[in-house]
């Protein structure tokens, strides 16, 4: 599947919100956080971007700590069975 990213960190979000294996979900949550961080890191160097890419960062970010929500009922519902 080939999904039109217009920020570089926007690859690594797809691939967390695309991975299928629960057990790989994690670590390609935590790659895109750094991945978003260093971008947050690159704004404090040069008075932060757009807009834009600031709302895109803020619904990543959200979009990720929903899929991680996920990924802990799955573990707890893995657990419990």
């Amino acid at each position: 599947m080939d999904i039109k990213t217009k920020y570089g960190w926007q690859e690594l979000y797809a691939t967390a919100l695309l991975e299928t294996d629960w057990l790989k979900i994690e670590e390609k949550i935590q790659v895109a956080e750094n991945g978003i961080r260093a971008r947050l890191h690159e704004f404090s160097m040069n008075h932060g971007g757009t807009p834009e890419e600031n709302q895109a960062i803020d619904d990543a970010l959200n979009g990720l700590n929903g899929l991680r929500k996920d990924v802990a009922a799955w573990q707890g519902s893995k657990q419990a069975g």
